[in-house]
């Protein structure tokens, strides 16, 4: 059985991405500090507890796996902190992806599939967004990201860069979901309040130039995600060359509409309160995956509504609700 290395696999899409790999006949061996992980997500391969900033212990995991591909999730993903914070996500994201790279050389790992984000291009000028769109991220953290893919790019690896658009959802199993510490995602924070966590959802902005004055999101289902990871591995696999795919749906939803969407679901009236409009907030963000679509085979299958319903079902049951 083909090993994969999976780093950050303790993590939300990592674990799903772990789910998948497995179903499509890999063992995926996780490679996690836990900063921000949870060991309970680890169900489908072997933990192997370390950073990606201790080298020698990096060595002897990919000594003993002898992995034929790399799974890269490893990162600090929280825009705000990453603002506050810059030269940790520096360290963390950038310094910590290029020692795999080295790491990854020195054992003859040749392919490699890594976690970007739709923050890579900021704020664009025209929608939807293409692979083609110019890169000109407004934070550190969609900085370290483009830093990464640039490294990709200049190493000796074969590599792929999926740009996720707003990860959502959780597995349709329930057996992963979705859990950050502080939770930064609209979804989640928005089921909280259903669940008694948090007496309301703060909206900024409705004022923008979008059907509702609410921000417009491009939500793709986080299974949807894994299943475009198993599928970029194996282009790399069979001689594809290296490039980044958008991964969305290429819908928007607003935030009007996830709250509404989370009240129908859940039977919750989810009070609203109405702050200002954040800093560096686009009024609209969507993607084309037409390129994803003609290169991968992939398609997303899950829509907002549905991405709704897995994350209450998951979060019904990690919650005790």
């Amino acid at each position: 059985m083909a090993v994969v290395l999976v780093t950050g696999g303790a993590g939300y899409v990592g674990s799903h991405a772990c789910k998948a790999l497995a179903a499509a006949g890999y063992r995926p061996v996780v490679y996690d500090n836990l900063g921000t992980g949870h060991r309970d997500l680890v169900r489908w391969g072997p933990l192997e507890e370390g950073d990606l900033l201790d080298a020698d212990r990096l060595d002897a995991v990919l000594a003993a796996y002898k992995p034929q591909a790399v799974l890269h999730f490893a990162a600090l993903s929280v825009v705000g902190d990453s603002v506050r914070e810059p030269e940790r996500y520096q360290r963390n994201n950038v310094e910590g992806s290029l020692a795999l790279i080295a790491a990854m050389e020195r054992h003859g790992v040749g392919r490699i599939i890594f976690s970007s984000t739709a923050a890579v291009y900021g704020v664009p000028a025209n929608l939807p967004i293409t692979e083609d769109t110019p890169k000109a991220p407004i934070n550190p953290y969609g900085q370290t990201k483009l830093a990464i893919e640039q490294a990709l790019a200049a190493s000796n690896l074969a590599w792929t860069a999926l740009r996720y658009f707003n990860a959502a959802g959780a597995d349709p199993e329930g057996e992963v979901g979705e859990h950050h510490a502080p939770e930064s995602h609209l979804i989640p924070i928005v089921l909280h309040v259903a669940l008694g966590l948090r007496p309301s959802i703060s909206i900024f902005g409705n004022d923008y130039d979008t059907p509702d004055g609410t921000c417009v999101r491009d939500y793709i289902h986080v299974s949807d995600l894994a299943d475009a990871h198993v599928r970029a591995l194996r282009r790399l696999e069979g001689g594809g060359g290296s490039r980044a795919f958008n991964l969305g749906t290429g819908q928007g939803t607003s935030v009007q509409q996830i709250v509404d969407l989370v009240r129908a679901t859940t039977g919750h009236a989810i009070p609203v309160e109405r702050a200002p409009r954040r800093a560096g907030d686009p009024p609209l963000l969507v993607c084309s995956n037409a390129a994803a679509q003609e290169a991968l085979g992939w398609r997303p299958l899950r829509d907002a509504a549905t991405q709704v319903a897995d994350a209450w079902r998951w979060h019904r049951t990690r919650f005790g609700a």
